[in-house]
């Protein structure tokens, strides 16, 4: 579920559960359906936010836990110039 889907969910459910006061259904709780839908949405986002930095490409990546066992790759380009 993407971020956008998840702030849907909990935009939908948040009218539904305090802007909607439906005195009469039958069988269907609104109230109910819209604490269903923001829970839906803050578990979406979560998932979405944790994801999203697992598999960013911009996140640094250390091999070693303590300081001393990273280790650093450094790499030299030669060009050649005219």
């Amino acid at each position: 579920m993407s971020i956008g889907a998840s702030i849907f969910l909990l935009v939908v459910g948040a009218i539904l559960t305090f802007a909607v006061d439906v005195k009469n259904t039958s069988g269907i709780d609104i109230n109910t359906i819209g604490i269903i839908l923001m829970v839906a949405g803050v578990v979406g986002l979560l998932l979405s936010l944790l994801f999203w930095s697992s598999f960013s490409p911009y996140r640094r990546r250390t091999v070693g836990t303590l300081p001393e066992e990273r280790v650093v790759e450094e790499r030299r380009i030669e060009r050649d110039y005219p």
